[in-house]
């Protein structure tokens, strides 16, 4: 009975890693297109903006992707749930509360990523790629980075990896050259702690041992 439910919480595990790397290689190319978008994998609370005229898709089904880059762009979320289903876009999350500094969609983003949803944000203005969870900012990527395409596998291992009480606060300490590491080029994580940077960096020399 254990190695049945061990068995199945990996084919789970597996299933969220290519969702979130699917969205992330959508996510990379709208920002760089300099276009704006939400994603939110999980169940957020929100209401509907659009009439929905597409029927459900799984993210994973080859040939999906121009379909998901343009309800995308349509304004509010795509929600999409840990099978990988679009279940509505042109979503309003409920209660979203300012993200200081920044807008509506950002707003969204963190209030839809509480609950351990995933949220990921395309930023026009920008051409980032930037990761919530937990209601927390974790993650940043430069859209216009050479090749970051190339290192989502990496990316979606830190996001299983630091988990969602790994991190802090948003902007405490920020992982870079600065702390004598060479991290995914293009690409910034944002920790709470010194043990945090220390226990990401070990995981890091893992990665590329393996």
């Amino acid at each position: 009975m254990v190695k049945k439910k061990s068995k199945t919480a990996n084919k789970s595990k597996k299933k969220i890693k290519a969702i979130e790397e699917r969205i992330l290689k959508i996510a990379l190319e709208i920002a760089k297109e300099g276009e704006g978008a939400l994603f939110v994998i999980g169940k957020p609370a929100y209401s509907l903006l659009v009439k929905q005229e597409i029927k459900p898709f799984n993210v994973l089904e080859p040939g999906t992707e121009k379909t998901l880059k343009a309800i995308a762009t349509i304004d509010g979320a795509v929600i999409i749930n840990e099978e990988g289903l679009v279940v509505n876009y042109g979503a309003m999350i409920k209660k979203a509360k300012p993200f200081l500094g920044y807008g509506t969609r950002h707003a969204a983003a963190i209030t839809a990523s509480k609950n351990n949803n995933l949220s990921i944000l395309c930023s026009e203005e920008e051409h980032k790629v930037k990761v919530f969870k937990n209601g927390k900012f974790i993650m940043q990527i430069d859209a216009l980075q050479k090749n970051v395409e190339k290192d989502i596998p990496k990316i979606t291992t830190f996001l299983e990896s630091i988990g969602a009480g790994f991190v802090g606060t948003v902007g405490v300490a920020t992982l870079a050259p600065a702390l004598g590491i060479t991290l995914i080029p293009g690409v910034l994580i944002f920790g709470g702690s010194y043990l945090a940077i220390k226990a990401i960096i070990k995981r890091i020399k893992s990665l590329k041992r393996a």
